[in-house]
């Protein structure tokens, strides 16, 4: 199944009987809380799921947003009305951003059948299309969560495709370069990565480029369908927009789900700073 969908697409879906689970996972590193915006106004029949709740387990060693408990995470999409077999559309803001690490979670998870609302939030109000407050009245789902359906990196598997493949930070470039780090406590990158910034995935609307620009920028990086491909970020939540991007451009890849905030836990482990 094709990952994106666009607005007209989920509008057409959205009329049919039964439509598409629809999940507004709107959220920002600093705040303010996602729950806010989906208050303010989201789209019909959304169902507000939080990224630090319900699509990562607590924050420590591990990482900022580690892998969920597979039992909670069941749990959490069934409050959600997930099935197993029905459609499931997600969306954010507009870049995907943490729509992405929701479509991976649940792939990873088992469920086959979900896409992401390109452009998200912002297009559907763009194209002048229903916005309401409402909080719909949610059947609960049969959803099973089945893990490692997708593949993972750990801090050595990282390190190994950094050295004999192709690592991807997908970090800001003065945060790969270390000079500045806003939210860990140890600033630089993976020694071997390679930068590439989530928003160099998306056109300035909030839309992903087209498949053909997406293999020509992961190409200039040593990323191909032809080499071992990973990616991370601070705390494998924009790296797995990464993973979307790399998908759409025929690109197997691999997340580090613990990203950073997982590799600077072991004082051991080695820190490179600047752009090489």
């Amino acid at each position: 199944m094709h990952p994106l969908i666009d607005v007209a697409a989920l509008a057409r879906l959205l009329r049919q009987d039964p439509p598409p689970v629809l999940l507004d996972v709107r959220w920002h590193v600093n705040g303010p809380p996602g729950i806010e915006s989906y208050r303010r106004g989201h789209l019909p029949g959304a169902v507000f799921v939080d990224l630090d709740r319900d699509v990562a387990g607590p924050p420590g060693p591990a990482g900022r947003h580690p892998l969920p408990e597979p039992a909670d995470f069941e749990a959490a999409m069934r409050r959600a009305g997930v099935s197993g077999d029905r459609l499931v559309v997600v969306y954010d803001d507009a870049d995907s951003t943490s729509a992405a690490r929701l479509w991976w979670t649940l792939r990873y998870f088992g469920h086959e059948r979900v896409r992401v609302l390109d452009g998200g939030f912002r297009a559907w109000n763009e194209a002048g299309l229903t916005v309401t407050g409402e909080e719909p009245s949610v059947k609960p789902g049969d959803f099973v969560a089945r893990p490692n359906r997708l593949p993972v990196l750990d801090a050595e598997g990282a390190a190994a495709v950094a050295k004999a493949g192709a690592l991807l930070d997908a970090r800001a470039a003065e945060r790969f370069r270390g000079e500045n780090e806003p939210v860990d406590p140890v600033a630089g990158h993976i020694p071997g990565a390679k930068n590439a910034p989530t928003l160099g995935n998306v056109g300035v609307d909030g839309r992903f480029l087209p498949p053909g620009l997406l293999r020509e920028r992961f190409a200039k990086l040593g990323a191909t369908d032809a080499t071992d491909v990973g990616a991370y970020c601070g705390s494998g939540v924009t790296a797995a927009h990464e993973i979307l991007a790399l998908n759409l451009a025929g690109i197997p890849a691999a997340l580090y789900v613990g990203s950073w905030s997982n590799w600077i836990a072991d004082p051991t482990n080695p820190v490179a700073t600047g752009d090489a």
